[in-house]
């Protein structure tokens, strides 16, 4: 089995890096067999139930979204947790953990966490 998987962007990534697919930092993992070669894990929720499935690259293809940016710099998810820190969807916890894990030495500034995330994104 390969380390690394071509994004439909043309980076190659490992389990090691993160890359954001559909507008949330994800991690590569490889599968050892079934139905599907390898799944998609978003940083904060991965082995949640959440993870992505996909039975090869062509399937990946076929899901890759305009917001899917594969690998970003540091300045680039820097930006991304600004956006996102504005978004009623993140929690401020969820967000200290990702800054914590992306390549980025961004800082939040301090908001008030009286709601947001996951049932804002369930439309709770």
């Amino acid at each position: 089995m390969a380390d690394t998987l071509e994004l439909p962007n043309g980076d190659a990534v490992t389990p090691e890096d993160v890359f954001l697919y559909n507008d949330y930092p994800y991690r590569l993992v490889w599968l050892d067999g079934g139905d599907h070669e390898f799944e998609l894990s978003p940083l904060y929720w991965g082995d949640s139930g959440m993870d992505i499935p996909f039975r090869d690259r062509e399937a990946l293809v076929d899901q890759w979204e305009p917001e899917s940016r594969g690998l970003l710099s540091e300045d680039e998810w820097a930006a991304w947790l600004e956006e996102a820190s504005a978004d009623p969807r993140y929690d401020h916890t969820e967000l200290i953990e990702l800054a914590d894990e992306l390549p980025t030495d961004w800082e939040p500034a301090a908001r008030d966490d009286s709601g947001g995330g996951l049932l804002d994104r369930l439309g709770f």
